[in-house]
């Protein structure tokens, strides 16, 4: 993408109206219409105030106080438009009949409006189609008294039936299931747990259909292709990460190149943009080449689905190619302020997508930062080509890092060199994905010809994203969450305003290099904790259980919560878990299920796995309440269920029947699982006691009951099955226990028993959080940060 400089300084008079709209709009998401009205109301009398005393001073005071005046002004305007537009679609949202509905969690037929395409979530229960989330709009709404209740609400469908799978945008239909409460923040207004599969009432429109036949069509020319440049070129191209691989996401998480994995800006600007060379190569007149880009942006829009974040990209990407092409970043400006505000005016909940922040920060980024970086190069020796393909991915990384850290928790310092190296391989790929799509319903063996050509620029990103992840001390950590952002970007502001002066540039150069020349080394040679090829943590929460088991960066499976919310959101904390694909709640006893909602704070949890006993009531409703309020579906599973998500496979084992009339029910009733993570064979018993420990050793032969790592049930209490004990035999004995407990745990008689079978028995109480390695020769053990060599037998 080319950048143009420009003298002038940008034009920034809209820019305050845009950023006051954007942020009122975001707080306003998180307030009732009610408060946005009040907000709006109070922010037009002064705007009203302001510009008559600005209009009965015109002439007497000077330039640049009438200018700050009429700024001021703008940005009161901007919050009276943001707050208006939200608290309108706020008083939909929040409609006493369908709120009263999802109170009483009520079990409802509805009749609705797919508005995105059904995406599953990752990671998924073997021999189970995965839970898919379908964003609709809300026609009407029957209840179980026969109400009718007709709201335009936007609601979030969970289903798991496959015959949501194919729906497209556009698609009438009628559903049953129970209403939730929806997480907030945004402008859903009830979660529906769909009960069965959907009712179509009529077809999408004929658009749609036909967009989904090219998007079809594309994902059957990349089905002969190798996984993972055939899984990443439909993401290139349409969005479309459904056969995307688990490892590869991560990659490009890792690098900061996960926004070539959705519909961004530069996937419009490099489409349009072929669409314009081409034009002029053919001698177009400027009329003609405006008019060829039109519909090329139009039938991009119509073929990747014009979904908000599409419109948004489309939008971003229009703002950035004109200004590119015309050369006039000072007018550009103005016109991405525009863009921004009227974005959303039209869908307030815009204001909260990160996607959408990320699309005006990287376009900000590339009309203000860029050019006058490049020119800099450009003067210092650097030859045009390769300063212009340092500052782009640079100014485009700098603006959109405070998000990225806000998001992530962590700083990278592989995504400019990893974007960098992806510059060539984006838009061939992108351009020859199009084609292929477009070729393929009437003729199938030239688009799979196209694909193929495709797939070797997807695999030099695939290969750049893999290098990049894998490199020590690429990601430093970060506060998360909007201090962090914060954080990050008033660091950034100084150091360019700083920057300005040769003197600070030069010592912030120094600065730079003395501390990764003095931190990497370092992180290298002992990279701290959590330790490096960690395949089980045990968190030091108190009287109580967490345990992780990792999926990949970012990601682990949680079982159990612990009794503490703050607890557990530290634990997961210290090991960097952003992420939890599957949340598994042993048993409903509170030093178990407590620390739920500091499992969902700030996390995404996709599945929460139960076990199938009710009791206690207080566990099994906080759960419930928890997962309901993120709209979190829930399992009560089985023994024979199993689940599979990057490097763990996981299977339930126990119980292997409801046992009743025990010592006690709940304990003897967790859910046991049998995990093998990277190899390593793990046994979590949660509380078992011995009646249900005897009925696994009689139900199971002990082969299947061998384990290299246990997590010793009941926190080490005395009530175990020494035949069970024996059976699994473990290296590594975990006991999750709290200093200075009342109940006697753990139990000296059954630790040591574990000892004098070979088992290395470490506890939280005295060890702190633990965690087991897998080490070439065998496996380690680490507490505190510091490894302990131990070899399996």
């Amino acid at each position: 993408m080319a950048v143009t400089a420009d003298a002038a300084v940008p034009d920034l008079r809209l820019a305050g109206l845009a950023a006051a709209a954007w942020l009122t709009a975001l707080a306003g998401l998180h307030l009732d219409a009610r408060r946005g009205l009040l907000v709006a109301a109070v922010a037009a009398v002064l705007a009203g105030l302001g510009a008559a005393h600005l209009l009965g001073l015109a002439g007497r005071p000077g330039p640049v106080v009438r200018r700050s005046g009429w700024i001021v002004v703008a940005v009161l305007i901007g919050v009276v438009c943001g707050g208006a537009a939200t608290s309108a679609r706020l008083a939909v949202r929040d409609a006493q009949p369908l709120q009263a509905l999802i109170d009483e969690r009520a079990r409802v037929t509805a009749e609705l409006v797919v508005r995105e395409d059904p995406r599953a979530v990752r990671g998924g229960v073997v021999g189970r189609p995965p839970v898919l989330l379908v964003p609709a709009r809300l026609v009407t709404v029957t209840g179980p008294a026969g109400q009718r209740v007709s709201v335009p609400a936007r609601v979030l469908v969970l289903a798991d039936d496959p015959a949501w799978r194919g729906l497209l945008p556009g698609q009438r239909l009628t559903a049953e299931g129970r209403l939730a409460e929806p997480r907030g923040g945004d402008l859903t207004g009830a979660v529906l747990m769909a009960g069965g599969p959907p009712v179509r009432l009529g077809s999408s429109s004929a658009l749609q259909r036909a967009a989904g036949r090219l998007r079809a069509g594309l994902q059957r020319a990349c089905a002969p292709l190798p996984d993972d440049p055939g899984g990443l070129l439909p993401g290139l191209v349409v969005g479309d990460t459904s056969q995307l691989p688990d490892a590869v996401e991560d990659d490009f998480r890792a690098t900061g190149m996960t926004h070539l994995n959705a519909v961004s800006g530069s996937n419009v600007a490099i489409v349009v943009g072929a669409v314009l060379l081409l034009a002029r190569w053919a001698r177009a007149g400027p009329a003609l080449a405006a008019g060829l880009c039109g519909l090329t942006l139009v039938g991009f829009v119509i073929l990747v689905r014009p979904s908000p974040s599409v419109v948004r990209a489309a939008t971003m990407g229009a703002v950035g190619l004109a200004a590119l092409a015309a050369g006039r970043p000072r007018a550009a400006v103005p016109a991405l302020a525009a863009a921004v505000a009227v974005l959303v005016l039209v869908d307030p909940e815009l204001a909260g997508d990160a996607g959408f922040a990320l699309s005006v920060l990287a376009t900000g980024g590339l009309l203000l930062l860029a050019p006058g970086w490049r020119d800099g190069l450009r003067r210092r020796g650097v030859p045009p080509g390769a300063a212009e393909a340092l500052a782009v991915p640079a100014a485009a990384q700098l603006a959109c890092s405070p998000v990225i850290a806000g998001l992530t928790g962590t700083v990278s310092l592989v995504a400019v060199p990893a974007n960098l190296l992806a510059v060539p391989a984006i838009a061939p790929a992108t351009v020859l994905g199009v084609v292929a799509a477009i070729v393929s319903p009437v003729w199938p063996a030239g688009a799979e010809a196209v694909a193929w050509l495709a797939h070797w620029p997807a695999w030099w990103l695939v290969l750049v994203a893999r290098c990049g992840a894998r490199l020590p001390a690429g990601n430093l950590p970060w506060p998360g969450g909007v201090s962090g952002a914060l954080l990050l970007a008033a660091l950034a502001v100084a150091l360019l305003v700083a920057a300005r002066r040769p003197v600070v540039r030069r010592l912030v150069a120094v600065c730079t290099v003395a501390v990764m020349v003095g931190t990497l080394p370092v992180r290298v040679i002992a990279p701290g904790w959590p330790p490096a090829g960690w395949v089980i943590a045990v968190c030091e929460v108190g009287q109580g259980d967490l345990v992780l088991l990792p999926v990949s960066a970012g990601r682990a499976v949680v079982v159990d919560a612990g009794p503490d919310p703050a607890a557990a959101d530290a634990c997961l904390r210290r090991f960097g878990v952003r992420q939890v694909p599957l949340l598994v709640v042993s048993h409903f006893h509170v030093d178990h299920s407590g620390g739920t909602a500091g499992i969902f704070r700030g996390r995404r949890v996709d599945t929460v796995l139960t076990p199938q006993w009710p009791e206690p009531a207080v566990g099994r409703e906080l759960v419930q309440t928890n997962a309901a309020a993120h709209g979190t579906p829930l399992v009560a599973a089985a023994a024979g269920w199993r689940y599979r998500a990057g490097t763990v496979d996981l299977v339930l084992i126990g119980p292997p029947y409801p046992m009743r009339g025990t010592r006690s029910d709940p304990n003897n009733n967790s859910v046991v699982l049998l995990v093998t993570v990277a190899g390593v064979r793990i046994l979590l018993t949660g509380d078992a006691e011995t009646e249900e420990q005897r009925a696994l050793r009689e139900r199971l032969p002990s082969p299947a009951l061998r384990a290299d790592v246990l997590k010793v049930a009941h926190h080490g209490s005395a009530y175990q099955d020494p035949a069970f004990l024996d059976a699994v035999r473990p290296a590594v004995a975990l006991v999750p226990v709290g200093a200075g407990n009342t109940y006697g745990h753990p139990n000296g008689a059954v630790l040591a028993r574990l000892a004098r079978g070979g088992a290395r028995v470490l506890r939280t109480d005295t060890d702190g959080d633990v965690a087991v390695v897998r080490a070439p020769d065998g496996l380690a053990v680490a507490t505190g940060g510091a490894d302990q060599g131990l070899r399996t037998p």
